[in-house]
C-alpha cells in the first residue's frame, strides 16, 4: 500500500467517528457505540464505553477518565521504581479485568481471592514492594494456610506471584519474594456415594417434598447423575441441544455458568437419561426447541433434606457427577471415554486419580476368572453351562 492509498483509508475510517458536545467522548457511526478519547501523559487513547446510550456514555466517561489519569500516575512511579504493594495489585487486577483468555466467572475468583490476600495481610497496600522479602511473605502463608483451604490457598500464591512479578518486570524488585513458597498439597475428597437403593429413595423423596419444584428438583437430581453435568452445565442444556436420533446431548460453553475452557462436547444418552427426557416432553405440551430442559437451576437445600429423611450421607450437585462416572466404571465403560463424556482435556489422567481404585476394584474380580489350570477352566465352563440350561 502506498502513501496515497494509506492517506486515503485514513480519512474514510475517520468519517465513522462522529464529535459529541461533551469534550473527549465521540461515537463511533455504523455500531452507534460511544467511545472516551482522550491524550494522557501525552499518549493518545481511545476506549470503549460499551453502550450507545449518550446518558450511561457520559457517567462511564468520567469512570474511564479517572481510570486511565491513575494509571498513568502509577506507571510513572514505576518507571522511577517506586511502587507499592498496592499499586502492583492494581494493576494485576487491571490486566485480569481486560484479559480475553479468562471466563468472567475465573474473574471474579481472582477478584476474590485478591481481596482475601489483602484481609489476610494486613497493611500490605500501602507497603513499598521493594521492603516485603521472603521471611513476610512466609509469614503471611503461614496465616493464610490455616483459614483457608489448599486449593484456594495455592490460587492466592500463584496470584502473589504473579503480583510481585509485576514489580520485577517494573524494575522495582531484583528477585520475586515470594518465588520460593511451596504449593500446598491438595488431598482428593473421599467419595461417599449413595448405593443404588438409596439413591431411588432420594429422589422420590426429593419429588414427594410438598414445594413448588419438588418435581422439578427431583428432576434435575436424575439429569445430572444420567448426564455427569457441571450445575452451570445442566442449567444452560436446551431441549435443541437434546438429539433423540443420534442419542446425544450436546453440552456447550456459557459467558457465566458453562463447560470449563470455552469447550462443547456430547454426551451420549444413558437408557435411563433418554426415558427421562421422553417422559419430560411428554408431560410438557408447549415445550419448544429454545426451552431449558431443566425448570431450576440448583436445589441443594431440598437435597439435604431428602438426603437426611432416607438416612443417606449429604451429597452435592458435584457429587452427582462423580456418581454418573462411578456407575459408568463400573459398567465397564474405560476411564479415557468416560473422561471425554465429563470434559476433561487430560485424556483421563484426572479421572484416574478420581476414580483409578474402581477399575483395581473391578481388575481384581475379573481375574478371578484367568486359570492356567485346564480342568478348573473345564469346571468353570461346564458350571456355566449348567447354570444355562437350568435358565
Amino acid at each position: 500500500m502506498n502513501e496515497m492509498q494509506a492517506g486515503t483509508q485514513a480519512a474514510k475510517s475517520d468519517k465513522d467517528w462522529q464529535k459529541t458536545q461533551y469534550s473527549n467522548l465521540i461515537r463511533y457511526v455504523p455500531s452507534g457505540t460511544y467511545y472516551a478519547r482522550l491524550r494522557v501523559k501525552g499518549k493518545l487513547i481511545r476506549k470503549s464505553l460499551k453502550t450507545d446510550l449518550i446518558s450511561v456514555a457520559k457517567l462511564r466517561l468520567a469512570d474511564v477518565e479517572k481510570a486511565e489519569r491513575e494509571a498513568a500516575e502509577r506507571q510513572k512511579q514505576t518507571s522511577q521504581g517506586k511502587m507499592t504493594f498496592g499499586q502492583a495489585l492494581e494493576l494485576y487486577r487491571e490486566q485480569t479485568k481486560a484479559s480475553h483468555l479468562l471466563k468472567p466467572a475465573s474473574k471474579k475468583y481472582r477478584g476474590e481471592v485478591l481481596d482475601a490476600i489483602v484481609k489476610s495481610w494486613p497493611g500490605v497496600e500501602v507497603a513499598d514492594i521493594r521492603k516485603i522479602n521472603e521471611a513476610d511473605c512466609k509469614a503471611w502463608s503461614l496465616r493464610f494456610g490455616n483459614d483457608y483451604s489448599p486449593s484456594r490457598y495455592n490460587a492466592a500464591l500463584g496470584i502473589l506471584k504473579g503480583i510481585f512479578q509485576i514489580g520485577v518486570e517494573a524494575g522495582s524488585l531484583y528477585r520475586n519474594p515470594a518465588i520460593g513458597l511451596k504449593r500446598a498439597r491438595v488431598r482428593l475428597k473421599t467419595l461417599t456415594l449413595p448405593t443404588f437403593e438409596q439413591f431411588q429413595a432420594f429422589v422420590h423423596e426429593l419429588a414427594k417434598g410438598g414445594g413448588r419444584d419438588s418435581k422439578n428438583c427431583a428432576d434435575m437430581v436424575r439429569f445430572l447423575a444420567f448426564g455427569g453435568f457441571r450445575i452451570g452445565e445442566a442449567a444452560n442444556i436446551t431441549w435443541a441441544d437434546c438429539d433423540f436420533e443420534k442419542s446425544e446431548i450436546l453440552v456447550r460453553g456459557d459467558t457465566e455458568t458453562g463447560t470449563k475452557n470455552w469447550s462443547v462436547r456430547r454426551v451420549p444418552m444413558i437408557p435411563d437419561m433418554r426415558q427421562m427426557l421422553e417422559r419430560l416432553k411428554t408431560e410438557r405440551a408447549a415445550v419448544q426447541q429454545q426451552d431449558t430442559v431443566m425448570q431450576v437451576r440448583e436445589c441443594q437445600k431440598s437435597m439435604d433434606r431428602a438426603a437426611s429423611v432416607v438416612g443417606m450421607s449429604r451429597i452435592t450437585h458435584h457429587d452427582l457427577r462423580h456418581l454418573f462416572a462411578t456407575l459408568c466404571i463400573e459398567s465397564g465403560v474405560d476411564i479415557p471415554t468416560v473422561s471425554r463424556w465429563l470434559g476433561h482435556k487430560d485424556g483421563g489422567a484426572l479421572a484416574m486419580r478420581v476414580y483409578g481404585h474402581l477399575r483395581d476394584q473391578h481388575s481384581v474380580a475379573m481375574a478371578q476368572k484367568v486359570s492356567f489350570n485346564k480342568q478348573s477352566n473345564s469346571e468353570t465352563k461346564g458350571h456355566n453351562e449348567s447354570k444355562s440350561q437350568r435358565a
